[in-house]
């Protein structure tokens, strides 16, 4: 906000540089067309939304298959909206129960059942085929590490925690 007491979207606009522009529109085509890339196989084979099998996959690698709902929404980087539909899905298919958390019944825990095991067992090796086809085989390792760190520093957390 600038000090007349104008808006923020009344300053100049800051133009991109070529290594600016370069850099954004990379990054808008991997996050519109990667998602999609990715999800096609999953969706061909088994059925899968890629953000459905990011829950259960987050699911069949936790403690006892369980996780509460608001965190297993900030590790699949959904919201908790976005997470109770998907999980409601996934309860019908008989991959999910939720139950209230004995630990604190204020929250509900999302538990991979048997089934929704045999489920990523079967989806991973599709999934994994694509990640490593569309993304880290035409990567060395100092360009996955830094991969990993810009997606760390760009990291965004759903509206729902803040």
């Amino acid at each position: 906000m600038s000090g007349t007491g104008g808006h923020e979207g009344d300053e100049e606009p800051r133009w991109l540089d070529e290594q600016e522009k370069a850099a954004w529109t990379g990054l808008i085509s991997l996050v519109l067309l990667l998602p999609a890339k990715l999800e096609s196989p999953l969706r061909q084979e088994h059925g899968l939304t890629l953000f459905e099998y990011l829950v259960l996959s987050h699911l069949s690698e936790a403690p006892r298959r369980k996780l509460r709902m608001g965190e297993l929404a900030f590790l699949a980087s959904g919201s908790l909206s976005r997470l109770s539909n998907v999980v409601k899905r996934c309860e019908q298919r008989g991959w999910v129960v939720r139950t209230p958390d004995p630990a604190d019944g204020r929250y509900t825990l999302a538990e991979l059942t048997d089934a929704g095991f045999g489920i990523v067992e079967l989806a991973a090796p599709t999934h994994l085929r694509a990640v490593r086809r569309i993304v880290l085989d035409s990567l060395n390792t100092a360009d996955q590490k830094a991969l990993a760190r810009v997606a760390e520093k760009l990291r965004i957390v759903p509206d729902d925690f803040g």
